[in-house]
């Protein structure tokens, strides 16, 4: 059993975080997200119809996806399972199963619902997340991921397709403010009665959209506060007291996602001095090294591409090079790639391809592989024609098999990829014409 404290209360409560303790306990109470909580707003609606139903919470860290799931369990009556993916394992979701089973009753609708709430589902591999797939198909329990990674490259097609995508946003510098009256109003810092505004600002800065960070900061300037007897926290005792820990990613107070976006345009509009100055100022502020070499990998897919394809395998390299050598040794590496982003011929043209290759998929219908182009393992199937009449390239002139069509009958050649005059891809852009002129002449 939990210990209660002298005065009676439960010493796990007085003793918790001030994150903890100043958890919303009501929907009212949730700061932020008002696009998604406001009147007439998606999960508004789905805490007012009362049915639950599996989701996924995106968002960076701080800004109230464990709050939302635990406001779900109490809204919709559900018992309330958690599993962290950092630390638990199919052994985790097997107890839960069991669980839920016992708390599903016989059937006789005298059981509850269960929510089973998974933190850093993006941690799960393949087969973990696999395992919440039968269980979410049959209702046994509403299944309700965190995740501080894009779901559609970290969670499985199959468990996302079962599941809504909710996108969550840093809170902005009224929410935060917010929240700071309320720690004052209430009295969670028995140390602190006022806050200057000069120090209000620096501290929104250093949270960066982060509720979290915000009030841990708060808890370890009360603790500062009460050893010194300060009841005021100016500016200059704020610096004084959290130096370092202060530094802000820009002097403006932008959010943390404007400062990747401006790195990334200056990637793009190949300004390696602009592209340095806001890497490094990410890096100053705090920023993981490991999440802007995964920027660096996407920017040298996404805007430089087959113009000079060295970009990507040199941004994979930085990667792992940081993730031999560690701050600050390896950073150089990044910066390394940063310049070489920036200095490298641009294209997006795969990118747009890829892009309207999907939507044209989604779209369109599903059209059935030519004959030809079918394998034919068995006898059966050779019988049936696969593969019949196929030409293998290799044995053409030059290696390429022209006038060969390689669509499904009836679907016109849609164009997707289109390069663009710069870099490699000018050399690509030639040899696509060449071989369009044979297949030409030979049709």
């Amino acid at each position: 059993m939990t210990p209660a404290s002298k005065d009676g209360m439960d010493a796990s409560v007085t003793h918790s975080p001030l994150a903890e303790r100043l958890r919303p306990k009501s929907l009212g109470e949730v700061v932020g997200q008002q696009h998604l909580l406001g009147g007439g707003m998606p999960l508004r609606i789905a805490f007012e119809s009362g049915q639950p139903h599996s989701c996924i919470l995106w968002g960076p860290p701080g800004v109230g996806k464990t709050t939302i799931a635990r406001l779900m369990a109490s809204s919709f009556d559900a018992h309330f399972i958690t599993i962290s993916a950092v630390l638990g394992g199919v052994k985790d979701i097997r107890e839960a199963v069991e669980q839920a089973t016992v708390w599903q009753g016989q059937g006789d609708g005298s059981g509850k619902r269960t929510i089973v709430f998974v933190d850093e589902v993006h941690r799960f591999n393949k087969s973990q997340q696999d395992a919440f797939l039968p269980h979410v198909e049959s209702g046994l329990f509403t299944f309700i991921g965190a995740t501080t990674e894009n779901p559609s490259f970290e969670v499985n097609s199959a468990l996302l397709s079962r599941a809504v995508v909710y996108v969550l946003q840093p809170l902005s510098e009224v929410d935060l403010k917010q929240i700071i009256a309320k720690v004052l109003v209430e009295r969670a810092l028995p140390a602190i009665e006022k806050i200057a505004n000069e120090a209000v600002e620096r501290l929104i800065a250093y949270a960066d959209g982060d509720a979290r960070r915000l009030l841990n900061t708060l808890e370890s300037l009360n603790v500062a506060a009460r050893s010194e007897k300060i009841t005021e926290v100016t500016d200059a005792w704020l610096l004084k007291v959290l130096g370092e820990r202060l530094r802000r990613y820009d002097k403006g107070g932008e959010q943390f996602y404007d400062t990747i976006s401006a790195l990334h345009k200056s990637v793009r509009g190949s300004d390696p001095d602009a592209a340095l100055y806001w890497f490094m100022r990410m890096l100053d502020g705090g920023a993981e090294p490991r999440y802007m070499a995964r920027r660096l990998i996407r920017m040298a897919s996404e805007d430089i591409g087959l113009a000079d394809p060295r970009a990507l395998r040199l941004a994979l390299d930085a990667a792992e090079v940081y993730e031999r050598l560690g701050s600050p040794e390896g950073e150089l590496a990044l910066a390394q790639c940063v310049v070489y982003l920036a200095v490298a011929p641009k294209s997006n043209a795969v990118y747009k391809a890829f892009n309207e290759a999907k939507a044209f998929i989604k779209k369109d219908g599903t059209r059935p592989v030519p004959l030809h182009l079918r394998n034919a393992p068995t006898r059966l199937m050779k019988e049936l024609d696969y593969g019949k009449n196929y030409r293998y390239a290799h044995d053409e002139e030059d290696g390429f098999a022209a006038g060969e069509n390689y669509f499904p009958e009836g679907m016109a050649t849609p164009g997707f990829y289109r390069p663009v005059n710069r870099g490699l891809e000018i050399r690509i852009s030639d040899k696509l014409n060449e071989l369009k002129l044979k297949n030409n002449q030979k049709n």
